[in-house]
This record gives structure tokens, sequence and C-alpha cells, in this order.
């Protein structure tokens, strides 16, 4: 690569962070102090970017949890097959500090696959 061609694409690389970084969010909303773990049957299950998102009902509630992206899903086992509507499932994870419907998901367990997420 050429001093110019370097230049060039860290000029450019270097444009493109600060936008990258604003677009993900943080996991500080999610308070890692009360970890529980629910089972449940899959209602609905979203396998796209920026996070893969599954609900379903456990504990007498309607939750929705965010799981991770979906390269790292694929990356881990965990494919659209494996947490598709009417799956059982067992997650662990945390809640959100204002959402009481939502929580973040360490790890899911489907067809007796423990799959670590983060």
């Amino acid at each position: 690569m050429t001093s110019i061609t370097r230049r060039l694409f860290l000029s450019l690389a270097a444009s493109l962070a600060p936008g990258a970084a604003l677009a993900h969010h943080g996991w500080g909303s999610y308070d890692t102090s009360k970890a529980f773990t629910l089972t449940g049957k899959i209602m609905k299950s979203t396998y796209e970017n920026p996070h893969c998102e599954i609900e379903m009902e456990a504990g007498g509630k309607h939750w929705h949890f965010v799981l991770a992206p979906p390269f790292r899903m694929q990356a881990r086992g965990a494919t659209p097959e494996l947490v598709a509507v009417g799956k059982t499932c067992t997650v662990y994870g945390y809640p959100h500090t204002s959402k009481p419907d939502e929580a973040r998901i360490e790890y899911i367990v489907v067809d007796g696959k423990r799959i670590e997420l983060r």
C-alpha cells in the first residue's frame, strides 16, 4: 500500500468510526446484579441486525429478549432454525432498568445446547 493510499484509507476509516460508535448502544441499561433464568416457548424470533431478538411467555409475563448480533449467533451455532418460533428454551440474562418486559440475554439453552452470546 502506498503512503497516499494508506493516508486515504486511514482518513476514511477515522471519518466512519464516530458514526459506527454512535450507532451501537451500550449495555448499561441492564442490571447485571439482578440476573435471572427463565424457560418458555419462543413466540416470536427476529434474526437480523443489530441484534437478534426473541419474545416468549415465561414466569407469567410476556418478555422481549435481546440476544447477540446475527454474525455472533451464527458463529456459535445459534442458527435461525435453532431459535425458531415454537421452540422451548431457557435464557439467562439481565433485566432492563426501565423496561420491565425486556432483558439482555447472556446465554440461551435450546435443544439441550447451551450457547454463550456475549
